[in-house]
């Protein structure tokens, strides 16, 4: 770059005017003339400056180096999972030995038209097992290709009794089905009347059962003894231990002698499974039981016939993981553009130099165009390899027994070069964009930018969209306020995006307030120090506003994510701790407590009151602005005669003594305000397994976080649930003590594996405190993107401090002690911390006062503790990122040599 010649003619290079275009006429191919000269030029030039620029930058490079890298880890690690969540399936255990299972579909459907659009149809998964009637077998079994056709039915069962005297739960099942798994007789006979079963060899060597000897099995009367005619094995492991009975036996067990759970069906040799399904199609009716269509499921869709809840738990999950995703992408992004933006303003003295002594635009932008993609594109590469651990990590959370994340080879590959091409393709037109106003000056105008000082103030168009992200980000919290449910949390997450990014588009004007306030009191406490680091601050708002940002950011996001799940679980616990008015509760196996247990409980001494507790969900139709959605929401189903000694929701209008029969409901207040219904008014639903039903609210409550949305009488849902088995017993004593206690125990005896102990608010929570899945989301959530929120605010406070280098020598050499100007770097670093923790807690706390407003009527909570940890980690973080530059070049900064 030693001549203007060597730099290419601006009237060529800008305008691409001049005399020879370098293009033959004859051809139309590219000839040498100037027009190739100046382009070889540029390459060439521009090649020079972004190799010379990338050793005299290194330290600010290797800040960017390292955000980009995180950001391009973070992205594909969870386009890694997304896309595992997305491909998985129930695991095929129990029909891992049938060719096909005929099952009735889960999904339901609701379509409505929204305004001003076409319709629209929204799909969820019924959490109940929806049956097919039994006169599909025989049509199952005349079909072409089909060698045998087994309904098959189960029902849960405690195991008891025998030699060893162990107990253990597992499933009954008919011995005809047992060919589905399969299973094999090692020793014995098959069932041959009522009172014989055969064991799986697991319930057989927890219970010490071998043939001849006698077990006690309950499924939902009295405990009965049978005799063991056989032990069966199987070499799929990954099926539930089992207890096969006749299949007469199981049918009058099951308790629903005219359908079936499924029909496991065993093909004739050669035949494919294209042509077993076209031929069940072909011969099996288009509904089932009721008005959901029938399914034949082969291959990996085998496993959706055992574990029905299975795709509906994904359903739920892919929103929430996805709402997270596009938080993750907007968060990576973000992070990219405010280190890149400084890492090239930081060198906006040195670009306006280099335009002043002739260098083109088209140079200059295609000098930091190459540093930035040579930066960005090596940053992707080890990001992108980088993901597929922590992707693995974060799959392995989220994983469950009944839905698998399975990792295919081509995924790993797949989600690191999307996060490769992600980043790389976001990096250089932001690194364009930053140095643009240098780039577009005039040389002479370039040379006065190159002594002139920081701006103080954005520029217009970007103060103008800040302002107007604060405003909607108000909005919306606003709007949140007036909603409720979904809708208020969307509301509010959609808040705390547009102000955390109106936080980054106004940086600068937030550090002059910031220092308005607090420079004052850094000045007085601080001495020399605290008056070079308030001057400093004042000086530059956009640079303080850049380190700003990503504490905000780190801030915002982590007591949002904290604080509405804590805001939640704390109203959740109060109201069903008001509620609990039992001081006992029984608890049973996993197959839970037969229907007999509850009346058993009555008649002990001392019980006032006892409720068997049945848990299901139900599934609401209903528009949210418009457009249609299905809710599906857990429910209680309680015995209305004995609930008030033992549950109490705090009715507002109308009697739960009416909550009987199977036409009445009992609706939480704030759900019946949403829906515009009252006493006496109807709502329809469809129960778990789809019945739809029209029920008449018989009363409105105010618990509803802690009971739920909806509360039904025990035998309105006991005939469409899997297994209509109470999960507890809730019981008030006359008098309290061990008196009673013990009274229900001897009352309980005659069933295995019951407990009776205190009652607590978690026997009666509509759901549990906490699932594995949220606990999973919460760490993925808070402690990855938190962890990279961290780095982000360590990498652009090191890229800030390194660029300060000049005017630590500067300090130094005008007499400015080491220790002052360490003590200074300090306080501005405090300053920075202060600043980001009050702004960041300020934005979150806009979305969470709407979004607990409005769904749990009190203040949003975050434990102090949390909020402790969050402080500590920002500042340690805040310290490293701007101490540690200055420590590891104090030779040259804070040290002797200037």
């Amino acid at each position: 770059m030693s001549t203007n010649a060597d730099m290419g003619t601006r009237a060529d290079a800008d305008t691409g005017t001049g005399a020879d275009t370098g293009r033959d006429a004859g051809t139309g191919t590219d000839a040498p003339g100037p027009r190739a000269d100046v382009r070889s030029g540029v390459r060439r030039a521009s090649a020079f400056l972004a190799r010379r620029s990338l050793k005299a930058h290194r330290r600010a490079w290797a800040a960017v180096f390292a955000a980009t890298t995180a950001a391009a880890t973070l992205i594909g690690a969870f386009a890694f999972v997304v896309g595992s969540l997305l491909l998985a399936q129930p695991p095929v255990d129990r029909y891992a030995g049938a060719d096909a299972v005929v099952a009735a579909d889960q999904q339901v459907t609701y379509t409505a038209k929204p305004w001003g659009s076409k319709p629209q149809t929204a799909k969820t998964y019924l959490p109940e097992r929806v049956r097919l009637d039994r006169s599909a077998v025989a049509k199952a079994a005349a079909a072409d290709g089909v060698a045998k056709a087994v309904a098959d039915d189960s029902v849960p069962v405690a195991v008891g009794g025998g030699t060893g005297g162990g107990a253990a739960s597992g499933v009954g099942r008919s011995w005809e089905s047992a060919a589905l798994t399969p299973y094999r007789l090692t020793d014995g006979h098959a069932p041959r009347t009522p009172t014989e079963v055969v064991v799986d060899s697991a319930l057989a060597a927890a219970v010490g059962s071998k043939p001849g000897s006698h077990v006690t099995l309950q499924v939902d009367g009295a405990p009965r003894p049978y005799t063991v005619s056989g032990v069966a094995d199987t070499r799929h492991r990954g099926a539930a231990p089992a207890v096969f009975f006749t299949g007469q036996r199981l049918t009058a067990l099951a308790g629903h002698p005219g359908t079936v759970d499924a029909i496991g069906i065993i093909a004739e040799k050669g035949v494919s499974a294209d042509a077993l399904r076209a031929s069940l199609d072909a011969a099996l009716p288009d509904r089932a039981h009721g008005d959901r269509e029938i399914r034949v499921l082969t291959g990996s869709e085998r496993g959706q016939a055992e574990y029905v809840d299975a795709l509906g738990a994904r359903g739920d999950l892919l929103p929430l993981l996805a709402s997270i995703a596009g938080t993750v992408l907007m968060v990576a992004l973000l992070v990219i553009a405010t280190t890149l933006s400084q890492a090239v303003h930081q060198r906006s003295g040195e670009l306006a130099l280099l335009r002043a002594v002739g260098a083109t635009p088209r140079q200059l932008r295609s000098a930091v165009g190459r540093e930035v993609s040579r930066v960005a594109g090596a940053a992707a590469v080890l990001g992108g390899i980088a993901a597929v651990p922590l992707g693995l990590l974060m799959r392995s959370l989220l994983t469950t027994d009944p839905l698998p994340l399975p990792v295919p080879v081509w995924l790993p590959f797949a989600a690191g070069a999307t996060a490769a091409a992600l980043v790389s393709l976001a990096a250089r037109p932001v690194s364009m964009l930053a140095a643009r106003p240098i780039t577009r000056l005039r040389p002479a105008a370039a040379l006065g930018a190159a002594r002139a000082p920081e701006p103080s103030e954005p520029g217009r168009l970007r103060t103008v969209c800040g302002a107007v992200l604060a405003v909607a980000g108000v909005g919306s919290a606003g709007a949140a306020t007036a909603q409720g449910g979904q809708a208020a949390a969307m509301a509010a997450s959609g808040a705390a995006t547009s102000l955390i990014i109106a936080v980054a588009l106004l940086g600068p004007w937030i550090a002059r307030v910031a220092m308005r306030v607090l420079g004052t009191p850094v000045r007085r406490a601080g001495g020399v120090s605290g008056f070079l680091a308030a001057k400093s601050a004042a000086a530059h708002h956009r640079r303080l506003g850049a380190a700003i940002t990503p504490i905000v950011l780190v801030v915002a996001f982590v007591c949002v994510k904290l604080a509405a799940n804590s805001t939640l679980e704390r109203a959740a616990d109060r109201q069903a701790a008001a509620a609990l008015r039992a001081d006992l509760v029984a608890t049973g196996p996993a197959a839970g407590l037969p229907s007999a247990a509850v009346r058993a409980v009555r008649k002990a001494p001392g019980v006032a009151a006892a409720t068997g507790v049945l848990r299901s969900g139900v599934v609401l139709a209903h528009r949210e602005m418009g457009d249609p959605k299905l809710d599906r929401f857990p429910v209680l189903g309680v015995t209305a005669d004995q609930l008030s000694g033992t549950l109490d929701p705090h009715v507002t209008a109308g009697d739960l003594a009416d909550l009987t029969g199977r036409g009445t409901v009992a609706v939480g207040k704030d759900r019946a305000a949403d829906l515009d219904i009252g006493t006496g008014d109807t709502v329809k639903l469809r129960l778990g397994d789809g019945t739809q039903v029209r029920l008449r609210v018989v009363a409105l409550y105010e618990r509803a976080l802690g009971l739920g949305e909806f509360m039904l009488p025990r035998e309105a849902l006991s005939g469409h649930v899997s297994a209509p088995h109470d999960r507890q017993i809730l019981i008030r004593s006359e008098h309290g003590g061990a008196a009673s206690a013990s009274a229900v125990r001897r009352a309980l005896a005659p069933y295995a594996g019951v407990r009776v102990r205190t009652a607590t608010a978690d026997d009666v929570r509509i759901a549990p405190s906490t699932s594995d899945e949220d606990n999973a989301l919460i760490v993925i959530g808070v402690g990855v993107i938190g962890g990279f929120a961290l780095l982000a605010v360590i990498s652009t406070l090191s890229l800030i401090t390194v660029g300060r280098r000049p005017e630590f020598r500067l300090l130094r050499m005008v007499g400015a002690g080491r220790r002052q100007v360490r003590r200074t770097l300090v306080l501005e670093t405090g300053l920075v911390a202060v600043t980001g923790l009050v702004i960041g807690t300020l934005v979150a706390a806009v979305p969470l006062v709407a979004f607990a407003v409005s769904t749990a009527g009190s203040p949003p909570y975050l434990p102090p503790v949390q909020y402790g940890v969050l402080v500590l980690a920002v500042t340690v973080a805040a310290g490293a990122g701007a101490m540690w530059p200055g420590s590891s070049g104090g030779r040259f900064v804070l040290g002797r040599r200037v």
